[in-house]
């Protein structure tokens, strides 16, 4: 008997499908195909919901996107907890631990990904930027640091984030280790503030201890 469900259930359970297809085989190598055999649908049904295998990944990605930047966006509001410490716990929020979405991120930087990859990067950098924007405006209000150009400086910084340490746990120990420490002194560099101030607040994000 054919099981009908309700339609914001159905669109989940593709998405879910979706998301584990393009992590196991890549988005270019799945195909709609792919996704309407997995779930046992028409055709139709698919379209019904998305008009495209694209609009898939749209969905799948504002999906897995908005509910981090909503932990976030919260993260950013706690005045009371210092600003380097909400930094880390907001990049912390970022970072997905179990499930699909998991095993989608640690797909997204390989070449058959390419589009997964520059789709996530542009969500990260429109939604972040005045986030971390500012965080930045309160540490200057705060003597913390200094920059006339703070949402530039955001967005350098996660540009570099998002190209530079691609796939950082691959690279050889010491080659690692050198980056994170060239990152933390640049960006304490572009913010004019003392050295080793960012350590705190940045080497937790890459797995390590101070």
């Amino acid at each position: 008997m054919r099981i009908v469900k309700e339609a914001g259930e159905r669109k989940n359970e593709i998405l879910d499908v979706a998301g584990r297809l393009f992590a196991q085989k890549g988005y270019d190598s799945t195909s709609t195909n792919d996704i309407l055999e997995e779930i046992g649908i028409a055709r139709g049904t698919l379209y019904y919901h998305f008009k495209s295998k694209e609009d898939i990944l749209d969905a799948m990605i504002d999906r897995m996107m908005g509910q981090m930047l909503v932990q976030a966006k919260a993260l950013a509001g706690q005045k009371e907890i210092p600003v380097q410490r909400r930094l880390t716990m907001i990049i912390q929020a970022l970072q997905i631990r179990g499930g699909p979405g998991d095993e989608i991120m640690e797909q997204i930087h390989k070449p058959q990904n390419a589009l997964m990859h520059q789709k996530i990067q542009n969500r990260l950098l429109t939604e972040l930027n005045p986030l971390l924007t500012g965080l930045i405006e309160e540490g200057i209000a705060q003597g913390i640091c200094q920059t006339d150009y703070p949402s530039e400086v955001v967005e350098m910084t996660l540009l570099y984030v998002n190209t530079v340490f691609d796939n950082l746990a691959v690279r050889r120990e010491e080659e690692r280790r050198r980056k994170i420490a060239a990152f933390i002194y640049n960006l304490e560099r572009l913010l004019q503030m003392e050295p080793g101030s960012m350590s705190e607040a940045v080497m937790p994000l890459f797995g390590e201890k101070i």
